[in-house]
């Protein structure tokens, strides 16, 4: 065993737990104040039924024993086997479990920022349960898990940009676009309540990053170049969105800053450990300038991704993979650098992961809206899901909202 790499592992683990909270900030500074606590829950209530699901079944779906690179087996079903002294290569597999189950609570809590201020909490319970069963799950087995189909097709996805953003992000656009527009959308405004609240859940997110990206590796040089690249990467992702943003309105915003950084992070996820410093910051500075042309896009398609979901995390994934496909680096991809053919295997993860996303999605609203529905009534809207899905109010006297209502 080695030591050090469990407790590197063991700390990453603790770091990418706290990106699901943060994410709950950085969202729930963004919507109205009537539905700060709704937007709480799609994050946090993630970590209480995703840990359940992947300790049930979602390990061994996604690495389980391969049946034809397409799906897990049930070898590992409800952590059948795992004790204190098995081992996943240098690090017991308990701790490997950790690791990756709060890369799957996050995943459908990223999807949320789509759905905002409308989804029934029945629907986001179901939808989120489907969605990492079969979307999250096959598709973390294609790349990761040995035997793998995108695996051994050579397709790389270091930490994710692939299994958690694009895959998410492409969901965040379905879900938008099957359950419609905000309330008065885009006519009637809905500013962010709390940039205070946002700013700081980025400030958490960039934090816990560097577990997110670095923790796989080990304790050695790999896993330093990772959490480097990391950094770099959101930094100039930031300066770039702003930059792109000054030149446009002749102001920089921190909504914008703190969005910039995030879509740097999520680019660089593919990449963290197989390209250099430098092609981390360019793979920085590409982000920036992309994800906020995505952003203004949604405007002119008509749809209403409250949160920019997609604009972020699933342009910014497809972005990050593919660039990963020219810059990475022979010495630190096992000798397979950047070029035609690694970009080609890329495209293909990217396509095979992003159309497997969009129709299990579809399908999944559809089911769920024929039997508990999607959307609350344009009452409950306008009133704000905090008290009418939850019975509590973020900002108002304790009496003013009854428990259980």
């Amino acid at each position: 065993m080695a030591d050090g790499d469990t407790v590197w592992l063991l700390i990453s683990a603790a770091l990418v737990m706290l990106m699901t909270p943060a994410l709950a900030l950085f969202y729930g500074g963004m919507v109205q104040g009537k539905n700060v606590l709704s937007t709480f829950m799609h994050s946090f209530f993630s970590l209480g039924l995703v840990t359940i699901q992947f300790a049930v079944v979602g390990y061994t779906l996604a690495f389980g024993d391969s049946w034809n690179g397409i799906i897990g087996g049930f070898n590992l079903f409800a952590l059948d086997g795992l004790s204190q002294t098995s081992m996943h290569g240098s690090v017991p597999e308990l701790a490997f479990f950790a690791y990756q189950c709060m890369f799957a609570v996050i995943a459908p809590a990223l999807i949320s920022g789509a759905y905002a201020e409308r989804l029934k909490f029945s629907a986001y319970v179901l939808f989120s349960l489907g969605w990492t069963t079969l979307v999250y799950d096959p598709i973390a087995h294609w790349s990761w898990a040995p035997g793998g189909w995108l695996m051994k097709l050579g397709a790389i996805d270091y930490a994710g940009g692939t299994v958690v953003h694009l895959s998410s992000g492409i969901s965040a656009l379905v879900v938008a676009i099957v359950l419609g527009k905000r309330r008065g959308y885009p006519s009637v405004r809905h500013p962010p309540h709390d940039l205070t609240m946002t700013t700081i859940g980025a400030g958490l997110l960039w934090f816990g990053w560097f577990g997110f990206n670095a923790g796989g590796a080990g304790a050695n040089g790999t896993a330093a170049l990772a959490l480097v690249n990391t950094h770099l990467a959101a930094g100039a992702a930031a300066l770039t969105w702003c930059i792109v943003e000054g030149s446009r309105i002749k102001k920089c915003t921190m909504l914008g800053f703190a969005s910039g950084l995030v879509a740097g992070l999520v680019a660089i996820t593919p990449a963290a450990g197989f390209v250099s410093p430098m092609a981390a910051i360019g793979i920085g500075c590409a982000a920036g300038a992309i994800c906020y042309g995505a952003v203004l896009a949604k405007a002119k398609l008509g749809y209403d991704d409250a949160l920019d979901a997609f604009g972020v995390h699933g342009v910014g994934g497809a972005t990050g993979a593919l660039l990963t496909g020219v810059f990475a680096r022979a010495a630190l991809n096992g000798g397979n650098g950047g070029g035609l053919s690694l970009l080609g295997k890329q495209a293909i993860g990217i396509a095979a992961a992003g159309a497997w996303a969009a129709v299990v999605t579809f399908v999944l609203l559809k089911l769920i809206d024929l039997t508990v529905g999607l959307r609350v009534d344009q009452e409950a809207e306008h009133d704000g899901l905090d008290g009418v899905l939850h019975g509590e109010s973020a900002y108002g006297s304790p009496g003013s909202v009854a428990h259980g209502a």
